[in-house]
């Protein structure tokens, strides 16, 4: 997707023994070397359980600008390590597989993106932190799916906005804030794939059950949800929620967080179209291992590199997004 580092540097299939802790080693290392390991709630339970810090990407954005690490291993896909290191140029931000992208990403390319920007020149340019840095130095302000809301109302009546790059997100968003937007045709294809008959048997079968979903889904799919919200909305609101059964439409690396945080409540990931597990799985951020945390930290590689000039133009939106996040907080 993005290269084949891992492949032609070697290590990757590096012999460890059997004997190995691979948990042992990584704590070890992140001593040595005063790393921390962030971790986005849709990696493998085992990443998560080790990780210092789990999060959605607003939380992760907040971390990589406030730690005092000197390195930053981020435990997602590749955009995420290109946030971290926007916000922390000084430290060394490593990501244990360069190919694990971003199918929302990826259906944004910056140049074709310039071109759409520059038709509507007017207009305040608003994109999803699911997006390359690149895309991020076009953008006026950057939001998540946590912080979308209220920053699309921190946008004054009269400014004309371009919304990018999922459209899913985006007509959740016009449906609630009133505002009609310039939509980016781009999409997460997790998100993309439930299946709405699929999800209908399954709440035949437990009618006593919710259906939460995140905003990045299709429209008829939001309409059938009992709640809509970023990850960690999901999960905030299954861990206060009364109900002891959620229907959960979304990638199914959060029902670890979920059941942990909820044990006597049973979580069901709702099914994609083309799928005999019943689950809905980002192959990207599966891409990542124990294995491949315990190499990227040993060797410090694959490090994030971030030309300064694009940095610098990035984190302009980024810095506008936390800002009105962090106003929104003290309120």
């Amino acid at each position: 997707m993005y290269n084949n580092s891992w492949e032609k540097v070697g290590y990757v299939n590096e012999e460890i023994s059997k004997n190995l802790d691979l948990k042992v080693e990584i704590n070890k290392l992140k001593r040595e070397k005063n790393a921390i390991i962030m971790a986005h709630y849709y990696q493998i339970d085992e990443i998560q359980d080790i990780a210092d810090f789990v999060g959605d990407s607003l939380a992760l954005a907040q971390k990589a600008a406030s730690n005092d690490a000197d390195i930053i291993l981020l435990s997602g896909v590749y955009f995420m390590g290109e946030t971290a290191k926007i916000l922390s140029p000084d430290k060394t931000v490593l990501v244990p597989d360069i190919n694990a992208g971003c199918s929302l990403a990826d259906s944004c390319p910056a140049d074709e993106f310039e071109k759409f920007v520059n038709k509507y020149s007017d207009h305040t340019v608003v994109t999803y932190v699911n997006t390359t840095a690149a895309v991020k130095a076009l953008s006026d302000i950057v939001v998540t799916s946590t912080n979308a809301v209220d920053v699309i109302n921190s946008i004054p009546k009269e400014k004309s906005i371009i919304f990018g790059p999922d459209r899913n997100l985006g007509n959740y968003l016009e449906s609630i804030s009133g505002r009609e937007m310039m939509l980016w045709d781009g999409a997460c294809h997790v998100h993309e794939q439930f299946s709405i008959e699929r999800i209908v048997a399954l709440k035949k079968e437990h009618p006593d059950a919710l259906l939460i979903a995140h905003p990045e889904c299709k429209k008829p799919l939001l309409l059938m949800a009992d709640f809509i919200g970023s990850t960690a909305a999901l999960l905030n609101y299954t861990s206060h929620s009364d109900c002891k059964k959620f229907i959960v439409a979304t990638e199914s690396g959060i029902l670890h967080q979920m059941i942990k945080k909820s044990k006597d409540k049973t979580f069901i990931p709702a099914p994609p179209i083309d799928s005999t597990c019943g689950c809905s799985d980002c192959e990207f951020m599966k891409l990542n291992t124990l294995k491949k945390i315990y190499l990227t930290l040993k060797y410090e590689y694959p490090k994030v590199e971030i030309e300064e000039k694009l940095r610098k133009r990035a984190l302009i939106p980024i810095e506008r997004m936390l800002s009105v996040s962090n106003q929104i907080k003290k309120k």
